[in-house]
Formats: structure tokens, sequence, C-alpha cells
């Protein structure tokens, strides 16, 4: 498994690999890192359908809109590439933030519809960041497929939507929510739950399942201590955000 940290070190390895192998299929798996069993699953699946595997480890900066949630985001380093080796993983492209942005951010990607509704209106200028550093990503690797997962089903959406409309080759494949055992949706942010908080954690996806309406889930979820930024039911879904104290968990489930 080889460790890239530059774009040319990248590039220069993808272009010997399709040197060789012009038919090469490429799956690739965006990350921040922080690898939990749901990241596991996608690589997992990234493996089998692809010749090469690819990951990459990239806390985006330009996603925050929070400088004290960045700070706060869990970094795993050496687990994350025990799990990447396990799995076969061929290479983990991890750079640093002026490697990825020598411009400074001057330029960027911008969807001007659905980016502002749901965690894009709580969160301005989240969703710029994301396209931003995937479309950079995607053109370094040039995967023949890449894989995001359902927890994030907005984010998937609107990558799904940025491929169609730049006509990039790439196949964006969903792949299931993975759950605790309780029902909580894996996410890096999970780490940072206290003991009391991981315990009454698991009622936001009960609620968002079992709630009659998106009115009667945030009115359960604030009598159980969440504070709610959204819940909101969309063509057979129902997204929510809520915070337990600073850590902020984001699900939907389909109604």
């Amino acid at each position: 498994m080889k460790i890239l940290r530059t774009p040319a070190e990248l590039k220069l390895e993808l272009q010997n690999i399709r040197r060789l192998r012009p038919q090469v299929t490429v799956g690739f798996v965006p990350t921040m890192g922080a690898l939990h069993d749901g990241h596991k699953t996608l690589l997992q699946k990234a493996r089998s359908e692809n010749d090469i595997c690819g990951l990459s480890i990239f806390v985006n900066p330009t996603q925050f809109n929070d400088p004290q949630d960045l700070s706060k985001y869990p970094k795993t380093w050496d687990s994350d590439l025990e799990m990447a080796e396990a799995i076969g993983v061929d290479f983990v492209f991890a750079p640093n933030v002026n490697e990825m942005y020598p411009d400074d951010y001057r330029y960027q990607l911008i969807e001007k519809m659905n980016s502002k509704m749901l965690c894009g209106k709580d969160r301005p200028g989240h969703f710029d960041g994301v396209l931003t550093v995937v479309m950079k990503l995607f053109n370094l690797v040039q995967p023949t497929k890449a894989y995001f997962g359902e927890k994030d089903y907005q984010q998937l959406q609107l990558i799904q939507g940025m491929v169609q409309s730049f006509f990039m080759d790439i196949e964006i494949v969903p792949v299931a929510t993975v759950r605790e055992a309780t029902g909580l949706a894996m996410s890096s942010r999970n780490m940072r739950l206290n003991d009391a908080e991981r315990e009454i954690a698991p009622l936001f996806y009960q609620t968002l399942t079992h709630a009659k309406t998106d009115t009667e889930a945030i009115n359960v979820l604030e009598k159980n201590g969440f504070l709610v930024d959204y819940v909101q039911d969309i063509k057979g879904r129902r997204f929510g955000a809520a915070k337990l104290g600073t850590v902020r968990l984001i699900d939907n489930v389909q109604i």
C-alpha cells in the first residue's frame, strides 16, 4: 500500500499504473479519516468491484463554517492505515492543505439550489467546500467508480448532480448507511460523544423513523435534550440534523 502526499506523486503513480494496464478500473473513497465501519463498507465495496482501490484522507477546511468544529475533528492516522491495509487498499492519498489549495481557495465550485437547504442552510459555504474538494480529487484520481454513504444523502445527491452537470465519466456508487446496534448512524463525530450523550443519541434515529410528522419528531427530540437544526420531510425521505452537546448528528430515513 503506497502513501502519496502530493498531487504530483498521485498523478505519477496512476499514470504508471494506467500505462501498464490501460483498461484498469479504479475505485475511490474520499474521506476525512477517523475511519469506522461505515468507511470500511465503502472500501470493501470499492476493493471488490475494481482492479485498483484508492482512499483519500484529508480533513478539508473549506467545508467547516465553525473553526472549533474543524479543530476538534478526530484524527486516527495509525488505525486508519491499519484498516486500509487489511482491506487491501492500493494507495492512500493524504495531502496537506497547501497542496490541495495552492490558490488559497480563490476558485470554488458552487451549486445554487439544493446546497442552500437542510445542512447548507445551517452551514453556509459547507457544500461549496465539499464540491470543490471532491472535484479536485476526481480530477487527480480520475476514478472509474467513487463510493459515498447514504448517511450524507444531501452530499451524495449534490455530488451525483456535479458529475452529471460537468459530464464527468465517473460512476457514483451509493452505499447504505451503516448503523451501530442501537440504530445510531456511524460517524467519525460519534467519537466525541460523552457517555451520557451516547445513551441519548440512538433516540435520534428512532425518532426520525417512528414520528408521524417532522414536527412531531422535532418536539420529541427537543424534549429529550437535542438542539434541533432541522427535521424535514422531502419526497418520501426524512432528513434531520441535531446537536447533542457540541456534537452535530445528521441522518435520514425513508418514510
